[in-house]
């Protein structure tokens, strides 16, 4: 019996998707410091001939030319396989939306190392930010972590389940980002600078992609505790009361639809999908002109600064998750969703007039809340889903 306890033991391990998570997570850290430094240290190089006063306007203004080409690059990239790759682990196998952009992200930070090493031109990281898009990229690979998560988990725990993966998520980057300033500056006596940081990286996403493949196995899906009509009514409860009643005729099945599936309400999963992409879109606008502001004046932070300020960033999944956690027993989840949203645009508010640095963090600090969104609007999603089509949605 102990052999067959440990055996079960293990298998459930191996259903564990928050090594990947983790791995991938300190990676991207460690990766995010080193792009930045290297592209600073690549157009100081570059305009070292123009006078001291244009010297540092010229460096924002090619950094900035650079991520805006750069970011749109990865971002627009996965528009051409992301769905594909989460159709295919939908209908063939689950672990193909999480194989498929960790070999992606290895090929691309392999060139970023193969720049440093060979002195090839900053334009080369837009090919791999294609290369990163069109494996997939975070989108990919984000949809099939969270498809996994909500696989082995019941629809009363499954918000909290998410949020835990968010909350592995913010403290490997925390730990990630703390180091990585150190690991940049700490050997560029004796290497150049960002070449340890970026072998660690892709030290990490090959230990991912190797887990992936050899180890991670896919969880049963869990047995449903509410049957789905109690899931319709209870989101519907949340909306309006013009669509709750619109609701209300579907949230008396009969006993032959308690065995079938209900038909998910269209007009709230676009409610939710609109409302994950605005503000989606608002987060990642933010953080991507966020780097860009840390290099210059009032601040002009260095390497270990940017690592301090990246983890502070990171102390938000920390304080979502036990947001999550806390707020889950008493309040609805539209009520949680407000609360981030609230918070989130009161950190940005006050963030526009930093000019300290202890304002930085008191701006962070007010972001607490900031990650609730995205995880609460995915579990409301994943109750209105068939399990084989999670990844289509995510």
């Amino acid at each position: 019996e102990a052999v067959a306890g440990s055996m079960v033991g293990v298998t459930a391990m191996r259903t564990w998707i928050e090594p990947v998570v983790a791995g991938s997570q300190v990676a991207s850290a460690f990766y995010d410091t080193a792009l930045l430094l290297v592209v600073k240290n690549y157009y100081n190089q570059t305009n070292a001939t123009a006078p001291s006063h244009a010297l540092e306007d010229a460096q924002q203004k090619a950094v900035s030319d650079f991520y805006i080409i750069y970011n749109l690059v990865l971002g627009l990239s996965p528009l051409v396989s992301a769905y594909g790759l989460s159709k295919l682990g939908d209908r063939v196998h689950r672990k193909i939306p999480i194989c498929f952009p960790l070999l992606g992200y290895l090929g691309s930070k392999t060139l970023l190392l193969l720049l440093i090493l060979l002195g090839w031109p900053i334009e080369v990281m837009y090919g791999a930010a294609a290369f990163n898009g069109l494996t997939g990229g975070f989108t990919t690979l984000w949809a099939g972590v969270m498809a996994l998560g909500s696989l082995g988990s019941s629809e009363s725990r499954r918000s909290l389940r998410l949020i835990i993966i968010e909350l592995v998520y913010g403290l490997a980057g925390f730990l990630g980002s703390m180091a990585s300033g150190y690991l940049f500056v700490g050997f560029s006596d004796r290497y150049r600078e960002g070449t340890v940081l970026v072998g660690c990286s892709i030290a990490c996403y090959a230990f991912c992609l190797l887990y992936s493949i050899f180890v991670l196995t896919v969880p049963k899906p869990a047995a449903s505790c509410p049957a789905k009509a109690k899931s319709t009514e209870e989101v519907g409860s949340q909306l309006p009361a013009h669509k709750e009643t619109a609701a209300a005729g579907s949230s008396q099945p009969s006993e032959s639809s308690r065995s079938t599936p209900v038909a998910p309400s269209k007009l709230i999963m676009i409610m939710l999908f609109v409302a994950a992409i605005l503000y989606d879109l608002a987060v990642v606008g933010a953080m991507n002109v966020l780097p860009l502001f840390l290099l210059r004046e009032p601040l002009s932070w260095n390497a270990v600064e940017i690592g301090h300020g990246n983890a502070a960033g990171y102390v938000i999944f920390i304080t979502s998750f036990l947001g999550v956690f806390v707020f889950s027993k008493y309040l609805r989840d539209i009520t949680m969703i407000m609360i981030g949203v609230v918070s989130f645009s009161a950190g940005i508010l006050i963030m526009a007039f930093v000019r300290w640095t202890f304002l930085f963090y008191i701006a962070r600090a007010v972001m607490l809340f900031a990650l609730i969104p995205l995880p609460t609007i995915r579990s409301m999603l994943s109750k209105h889903v068939e399990g084989s089509s999670y990844g289509e949605y995510f």
